[in-house]
């Protein structure tokens, strides 16, 4: 059991890899314009580290470098909205209007699920990394579902700690997103398969990372 190839050991690996690279993207998030370049670099942080290639402290700082011109843009498209899209639910209570507050969240979340991943694997101008993602999200309806569960039932979590066990909320943290994209990876490397081993389709960026 002890063993490094032994599956119990992969998976403390594994569990000790994503709170590291939580740690890390909490501590890139802080000026919150950084948020982009910070989920990006975790992706690629993440994909690269199940793989076994490189540091993972090294490699996330350089992925950070790298992505962060255009992942603070695609921040700039998400944020800003996430934010109009909460102040909706928030403030609105106009019933002809629930469909379109419903629609436009699904369409946000579709499109976040993707985009760091996408601007993390594929070389590609901003605009088309926004359209691949939300053509990916939709065309992978299963992936995505299965992403949004993953991220939901951690919400949960944190909220449930949150209002009946306040002393567990700081373990859950510890854990986050990190954590969470060693499962996002598997997920969407199995979708992205076909375009990453043939480089080119008619919906998929044409320069691999």
């Amino acid at each position: 059991m002890l063993s490094p190839d032994s599956g119990f050991m992969r998976s403390l690996n594994g569990l000790v890899d994503g709170i590291w690279l939580n740690v890390l993207m909490l501590l890139t998030s802080i000026p919150i314009i950084t948020i982009g370049a910070t989920l990006a670099a975790g992706h690629d942080t993440a994909r690269r580290t199940l793989r076994g290639e490189g540091h993972l402290t090294k490699t996330y700082m350089r992925s950070f470098r790298n992505n962060f011109l255009q992942s603070t843009t695609i921040w700039l498209c998400f944020g800003p909205t996430l934010v109009a899209i909460a102040y909706t639910w928030a403030t609105w209570r106009i019933l002809p209007l629930l469909i379109a507050q419903f629609t436009v969240s699904i369409l946000w979340a579709i499109g976040f699920e993707w985009a760091w991943a996408l601007q993390a694997r594929f070389s590609n101008p901003v605009g088309r990394t926004l359209i691949n993602a939300f053509v990916f999200g939709i065309s992978h309806a299963g992936t995505t579902l299965m992403l949004l569960i993953i991220d939901v039932a951690f919400a949960a979590l944190l909220v449930c700690s949150w209002l009946y066990m306040p002393q567990g909320l700081f373990l859950l943290v510890i854990l986050g997103y990190g954590s969470l994209l060693m499962l996002h990876v598997p997920l969407l490397e199995r979708a992205l398969a076909e375009y990453t081993t043939t480089g080119h389709s008619p919906t998929s960026p044409e320069g691999r990372r």
